[in-house]
């Protein structure tokens, strides 16, 4: 068990304000909020890279220090991925890799090498120095080296803004395999809401260096409890029904064939995203909405806003 109890850290001006919560074993938690919000420093304190100005961090009941405090900063059971990479910058990559796992059997070396670097797709740099590598490269390379560490929390900082979709997914598969597997916590920032709903058990929303709500993925994406809340984890429609306000996701609506439909929309065009159409329709009153479907909306006239219960999440 991860505890996170009361951090408050500030420099010029608070960044972090009485921060508590808990991240179980096979948990994965995510940390949403808009740039500034201290996610990044939440992070390096978890970790023992930042001294926080007040509050404490337990693993399994052993209290986590920050620099100040120890000779060494930072916790084997602790790994943190950030945008500094942190590699052996004059080590091949599969040196780099293999340095965190010396204590293995030369077999086991080079089986757990192989793995991380067929799974991060690094086998065609393998012998290439790290300092000559591309920037997402050295990011899927520090992804390496964390999980060769087999650590008890991985904390992850934007750890997929350099992967593309298809290497992306197939990260996140592993992730939630090994999570499993090895009973490992793991911590979040990202602001790309899908990785975060896709991949996440329970979302943590900072906001002016508070917690403002821990909830489900699902919870956070039909029940927010804000328009700002709700548009950091995707599209929000609008409708004004007279003077009551309805906010509704793309695809919380039913196609009204009825000669009277309750909303009129008038549409304007439709963008390919691959698997589902995003079709742009106007209203009476000149506001856009967005619809989610399978196919372009060509044909729609008239539209009921239909928001079901979907906070249930599928097992």
């Amino acid at each position: 068990m991860l505890r996170i109890e009361h951090i408050s850290l500030a420099f010029t001006s608070p960044i972090l304000n009485n921060i508590t919560f808990e991240v179980k074993p096979n948990e994965i938690v995510g940390i949403a909020g808009q740039s500034g919000a201290g996610k990044t420093s939440l992070l390096k304190i978890i970790a023992g890279l930042v001294d926080s100005d007040s509050g404490t961090v337990h693993l399994e009941n052993k209290r986590i220090v920050g620099p100040s405090q120890k000779l060494i900063p930072g916790y084997e059971d602790i790994q943190l991925v950030n945008q500094d990479f942190n590699l052996d910058i004059y080590l091949t990559c599969e040196e780099n890799v293999k340095s965190k796992i010396l204590h293995l059997t030369k077999n086991l070396q080079a089986s757990f090498v192989d793995e991380l670097l067929e799974l991060l797709e690094l086998n065609h740099v393998r012998t290439n120095l790290a300092h000559t590598l591309s920037g997402g490269e050295q990011q899927r390379l520090a992804i390496a080296r964390a999980l060769a560490m087999e650590p008890k929390v991985l904390l992850l900082d934007e750890p997929f803004v350099h992967l593309d979709s298809q290497l992306r997914i197939k990260l996140i598969n592993y992730l939630i395999a090994l999570k499993e597997v090895r009973k490992m916590s793991l911590i979040i920032v990202s602001h790309n809401s899908e990785e975060l709903l896709s991949l996440t058990d329970r979302i943590l929303h900072l906001k002016n260096g508070k917690i403002s709500r821990i909830a489900s993925p699902n919870e956070f994406y039909y029940n927010y409890k804000s328009i700002t809340e709700g548009r950091v984890f995707g599209i929000v429609n609008r409708y004004k029904e007279g003077a009551k306000s309805i906010s509704f996701r793309p695809d919380e609506f039913e196609i009204d064939e009825s000669a009277t439909p309750q909303i009129p929309v008038q549409f304007v065009d439709a963008v390919f995203m691959g698997s589902y159409y995003l079709s742009n329709f106007v209203l009476e009153n000149g506001k856009k909405i967005i619809l989610l479907d399978k196919d372009p909306l060509i044909y729609v006239r008239g539209i009921k806003i239909n928001k079901k219960d979907k906070t249930q999440k599928l097992k």
